[in-house]
C-alpha cells in the first residue's frame, strides 16, 4: 500500500514533530465576515442619520474588534477625530445600536474561506490544542463560530473581552502555553494582519499569514511573518504548500 501523505496518521507524525498548539485568528483567517460587519455598520449609521460606507472601507477597519471599527466609522461620518469620537455622547449613542445591528447581522453573510472545514477537522483528530484568538467581542464571536460548526474543534476560545488587554497584547496566548506547559517554540499563530504578526512576536511564536484576509489595505509580506499561506492545507503538508517569507 502506498504511504498517504494526508492520511490521518502521516498528519500526527509531523504535527507531532512540528507544533503542540495552533492559535488561529477568526476574521480574515478562518470566515469571511467582512460583508456582514459592512451590513451592520451601515444599518447603525442609516440609523444614527449618516450616509453609508462602502465595503473596501470597512475591510480597513476591521482587525481591532467592533468597538474600535464603530469609533472609526463615526469619526468618518462627523468628520471628526478617533479621539473626540472616544470621548463623545453620540459614542454612547452608537454603541447599543451597533451591538443590536451586528447581533441580527452574525451568520447571515459570512462563510468559511476555503479548505478551512476539511483542514480543522483533520488537525483536531490529532493530540494538536487548537486555540481562537480574535479581538471580536465573545458575543460575536461565539455566534460566528456556532454558525458554522466551528465550535467543537477548538480547545479554547479568547476573545477580545476575554482578557483586560487584546491582541496584539500576548496575554491570550500566554495564558494557554501556561495552562497546557508549552514551549512557544512549539506554537504557531495563524492569522491574516499585521495585529496578528505583532501578536505572535510579542509572545515568542511562529506566525504564518494568509494573504486572502483584512490586513488594513496592506500586503501581508509587509507584517514580515515566518510565511505567508496561500490557504489552510499548508498546515497539513508545509513542504509542499508553504513558502517562506524569506524566499
Amino acid at each position: 500500500m502506498l504511504f498517504d501523505p494526508f492520511s490521518q496518521k502521516a498528519v500526527k507524525m509531523r504535527l507531532a514533530q512540528q507544533h503542540d498548539v495552533m492559535f488561529f485568528d477568526l476574521d480574515g483567517t478562518l470566515v469571511e465576515t467582512a460583508p456582514e460587519i459592512a451590513d451592520a455598520t451601515n444599518d447603525a449609521l442609516s440609523q444614527l442619520g449618516f450616509p453609508e460606507v462602502d465595503q473596501a472601507q470597512v475591510d480597513a477597519w476591521i482587525g481591532h474588534g467592533t468597538r474600535a471599527l464603530l469609533v472609526k466609522a463615526l469619526a468618518r461620518a462627523d468628520g471628526t477625530s478617533i479621539e473626540a469620537v472616544e470621548q463623545s455622547a453620540l459614542l454612547q449613542e452608537a454603541l447599543p445600536i451597533f451591538n443590536s445591528c451586528y447581533q441580527n447581522r452574525c451568520g447571515t453573510r459570512s462563510r468559511l474561506y476555503p479548505y478551512v472545514a476539511d483542514v480543522l477537522e483533520r488537525l483536531a483528530d490529532s493530540a494538536l490544542r487548537m486555540v481562537v484568538l480574535t479581538n471580536k467581542e465573545s458575543r460575536y464571536t461565539d455566534l460566528i463560530l456556532e454558525h458554522h460548526r466551528l465550535t467543537d474543534y477548538f480547545d479554547m476560545v479568547i476573545s477580545g473581552d476575554t482578557f483586560p488587554q487584546k491582541k496584539p497584547d500576548p496575554v491570550g496566548i500566554q495564558h494557554c502555553l501556561s495552562v497546557w506547559d508549552f514551549e512557544p517554540s512549539r506554537a504557531l499563530f495563524v492569522g491574516d494582519s499585521s495585529v496578528d504578526a505583532m501578536t505572535a512576536r510579542n509572545a515568542g511564536i511562529s506566525v504564518w499569514l494568509l494573504p486572502y484576509g483584512y490586513n488594513m489595505g496592506h500586503p501581508v509580506e509587509s507584517a514580515c511573518p515566518d510565511r505567508v499561506i496561500s490557504d489552510l492545507r499548508a498546515l497539513l503538508d508545509t513542504e509542499v504548500t508553504a513558502h517562506s517569507h524569506s524566499s
